[in-house]
């Protein structure tokens, strides 16, 4: 686990526990002849930082958010609904505590190789076509790595090339994908021993294109 995730993962965690003390603090009221019930302001504004949560951990398209959501917009407050929503919520921190959130370190390394690429493309519109190639090339590799990493693969001491080939063997990349995919390794190597001479802007340019697409596709919510 890299630093970054792993004190991303220790802020979700930390923030998991105060939501669920916040919630049991919750006061309830209740009618002569009908259930309990939350009030509005006090229920919505525990439900909205606990949702802000959710999305953070899990992405928009998880079953967590998804039924979250779900249960929020049924909502009117009586005990038993908002009781729901909690369920959903401590579901969420149960899957998160127990170790079985999959894709958060994906998303979370997605988001800083992609300020890398933006700091490559930024050097490219600036004339700095070595620096933009030797940032976007780390970023490529970077990527493939964890990617191939969280299939399963090995990818202690190999090359850019034997990942490369690990992955089209496991038919994690086909298509088109996959015969662009075939010239990066070539273009990575030429950027990273300085060979400045033999790769152009448009190859650069290739390269940020094919990481740009990676991360959308593969290290995104």
């Amino acid at each position: 686990m890299n630093s970054t995730s792993g004190k991303m993962k220790e802020t979700f965690s930390r923030r998991f526990k105060e939501l669920i003390e916040a919630f049991k603090a919750l006061p309830t009221s209740a009618l002569d002849s009908g259930p309990r019930y939350y009030e509005t302001q006090h229920w919505r504004r525990w439900a909205t930082s606990a949702e802000n949560l959710i999305l953070a951990v899990y992405g928009e398209r998880s079953p967590h958010y998804l039924n979250f959501q779900k249960e929020r917009d049924t909502c009117n407050g009586y005990d038993y609904e908002v009781l729901s929503i909690y369920g959903v919520f401590e579901s969420g921190k149960d899957d998160f505590e127990g170790g079985y959130v999959f894709d958060v370190d994906l998303r979370i390394s997605g988001e800083v190789l992609g300020d890398f690429v933006a700091l490559a493309r930024q050097a490219l519109a600036e004339g700095n076509k070595d620096v933009a190639a030797v940032l976007a090339c780390a970023a490529l590799e970077d990527a493939l790595k964890r990617f191939a990493v969280a299939k399963g693969l090995d990818t202690v001491g190999k090359t850019m090339q034997e990942i490369v080939n690990a992955l089209k063997g496991a038919g994690l990349v086909t298509g088109a994908q996959k015969s662009l995919l075939d010239t990066m390794p070539k273009i990575r190597n030429m950027a990273m021993h300085a060979d400045w001479d033999k790769f152009s802007e448009p190859d650069v340019n290739s390269v940020l294109g094919y990481v740009e697409q990676f991360l959308l596709t593969n290290l995104s919510p």
